[in-house]
């Protein structure tokens, strides 16, 4: 029984170091900025955004697997989980880029950037 209690008190200090690390790593970019990153383009944003949401979406399924418990559960079980939000993300991440640049492109020139 104590060698359960043990390797649960290992396992969350990993999943904490993990967890950790990534946002350690977040932070070091959002403040730093490297000119690299920000400066380059994919799919029509900054690479560094593009590592953001990366980053964010590891962060997001390793805390469901951990905390969730689904690394013990079947597959099937697993994906039915996974799948509906990895497709919510996508959406969301396509949702941002075509909203975003749309309103980009229409207020580059108005007397209402300001706002924006």
């Amino acid at each position: 029984m104590a060698h359960t209690h043990e390797s649960n008190t290992k396992r969350i200090w990993v999943v904490f170091g993990i967890l950790s690390l990534i946002t350690i790593v977040e932070v070091i970019l959002g403040i730093d900025k490297p000119k690299a990153l920000y400066m380059t383009n994919l799919l029509s944003m900054n690479l560094l955004n593009w590592i953001f949401i990366i980053l964010t979406v590891v962060k997001a399924y390793y805390i469901m697997w951990a905390f969730m418990h689904l690394e013990g559960e079947k597959g099937s079980f697993r994906w039915s989980i996974v799948g509906p939000l990895v497709f919510l993300i996508i959406y969301l991440v396509f949702i941002l880029l075509v909203e975003g640049n749309y309103i980009f492109d229409v207020f580059k020139n108005s007397p209402y950037r300001w706002i924006f």
